[in-house]
């Protein structure tokens, strides 16, 4: 394995079986230089990445701390999920880490609207989110808000196989969030974030909209529909209107006998 390129002392490219490749170490380009022979046992992660011009010019922008910092963070997920992530993550990551980090320094701050639904959807990516920012403070003496936490496990749940891509995580976290506004809004009601009924009512909107986008139709027997409309005409007429507004932002069309499961969901919510 034969160095082609060094990026930073913890990532050169090289040459491997004909093969371009990055290699990841800690210490991995210490006084190497370019043709020299990499030692296998110093290759912590090794990859070959269909953006490695991207990649390659991303280590060369961002200062070598940050990169590190990414490279703990990704490890420390993989371990947490027991699987490996999209090798688009060491792009994706480092890039909002470091960007993140600059900004945090110069005093910005961004708030993320979509924090309390990131924390019960994707409790896991969230905790490695928290996690990374406590790294972040302990290696860098850099203090983030837990809004950069939520952003992190975005990336992180979208680097998982299954996980998707940001645009549509992000959308369909950001439906979801209205949804619950317009619910608040009609409850005239607070909603702690703990609360169970709340974190059962978001896990529920998560798979209504997974479901209508893949047109997976929950079914429920008419009379039952309309026993829930009779029972409970408040919560109904509540998810209702999440029904409109849905059609009319995001052209996206709940079936009636969806509105019965919304509506069981509203009216615990409404009672506690």
């Amino acid at each position: 394995m034969k160095i082609k390129k060094i990026l930073n002392n913890n990532a050169v490219v090289i040459t491997d079986n004909h093969e371009e490749k990055i290699a990841i170490g800690a210490g991995i380009a210490f006084q190497k230089k370019k043709n020299d022979i990499i030692n296998p046992s110093k290759i912590e992660k090794l990859f070959v990445m269909k953006e490695n011009e991207k990649f390659q010019q991303l280590l060369l922008q961002i200062p070598e701390e940050h990169f590190t910092l990414s490279e703990e963070i990704i490890t420390h997920a993989e371990e947490y999920l027991g699987s490996k992530l999209n090798d688009h993550i060491h792009i994706a990551l480092t890039d909002h880490l470091s960007f993140a980090i600059e900004r945090i320094r110069d005093g910005i701050q961004l708030k993320n609207k979509l924090l309390h639904e990131i924390k019960i959807l994707y409790k896991k990516e969230f905790d490695i989110g928290m996690w990374a920012i406590r790294h972040i403070e302990k290696k860098s003496n850099i203090k983030m808000p837990v809004d950069e936490a939520a952003y992190i496990a975005l990336h992180i749940h979208t680097a998982k196989l299954q996980g998707g891509d940001m645009k549509q995580t992000v959308r369909q976290t950001a439906i979801i969030g209205e949804m619950v506004q317009i619910i608040k809004e009609c409850l005239d009601i607070e909603i702690e974030e703990d609360d169970i009924s709340y974190q059962r009512l978001i896990m529920h909107l998560r798979f209504t909209v997974s479901r209508i986008s893949n047109f997976e139709l929950h079914t429920m027997d008419e009379e039952m529909l309309k026993m829930l409309k009779k029972k409970f005409p408040i919560a109904y007429s509540c998810a209702t209107k999440v029904s409109q507004e849905l059609s009319h932002n995001y052209s996206i069309h709940l079936p009636e006998q969806e509105l019965g499961y919304i509506t069981l969901h509203i009216e615990r919510l409404r009672k506690r």
